[in-house]
């Protein structure tokens, strides 16, 4: 399938702040290095997603757009920033959706915390949206860590908890609701939890982080 150049691209980020980032991971490892860590997953996943090359990628921030960190990585990748709206993670993606369907024909949100998402994965992704109404990358642990869209519907988050291993299901249960056809990609993993740490030696290349 032909590799689509018109896909808006968003990684949904927080500001490294010690203590309000990878805080499951802090009993583990404290809260200066879970925000350091948390600061390299988002390097990490702008770099895959700018070399995808499957469209414009923006740097979607929770809280504070204007933060250092935030303003570093708009220099480095040459990406656009823009502050998430208010809300549950649902109301956030559906309100980035609409905005970034209004100039483009399809998108795609990937969430901070996969390291092991690649370009494939992410070209695959938008290939696949020419065909279907969605598109989902699992997570290994119930959730996801990326979704396209090439419309939205206003049902498409509903009754979905957020947080839980119950998310990749519910979001596969609103998508047939709605009559949505679906692609699922390779289902990947996420750094969410003090045993989660082993597999970054696993990456390629490796995330090279020391606790």
């Amino acid at each position: 399938m032909a590799q689509s150049k018109s896909t808006h691209v968003m990684l949904f980020a927080k500001a490294p702040v010690a203590g309000r980032v990878k805080t499951r991971l802090i009993p583990a490892i404290g809260a200066e290095a879970a925000a350091t860590l948390h600061q390299q997953l988002v390097e990490r996943a702008l770099r895959r997603l700018v070399d995808a090359d499957v469209g414009h990628v923006e740097l979607c921030c929770g809280a504070d757009s204007t933060h250092p960190f935030f303003m570093a990585c708009q220099q480095q990748f040459g990406i656009s920033l823009t502050q998430q709206r208010e809300g549950n993670l649902g109301e956030r993606m559906r309100g980035a959706f609409d905005r970034a369907l209004e100039s483009s024909p399809a998108a795609l949100i990937v969430g901070a915390d996969c390291p092991a998402i690649t370009v494939a994965d992410v070209r695959t992704a938008a290939a696949q949206l020419e065909n279907h109404d969605a598109a989902l990358i699992p997570a290994d642990d119930g959730g996801y860590v990326l979704i396209g869209v090439r419309k939205t519907h206003e049902n498409m988050f509903d009754h979905i908890d957020w947080g839980t291993a119950t998310v990749l299901a519910a979001q596969r249960k609103r998508f047939r609701s709605i009559g949505w056809q679906w692609f699922e990609g390779v289902t990947r993993w996420d750094v969410d939890r003090p045993e989660d740490l082993a597999r970054l030696s696993e990456l390629v290349p490796p995330i090279d982080f020391k606790f």
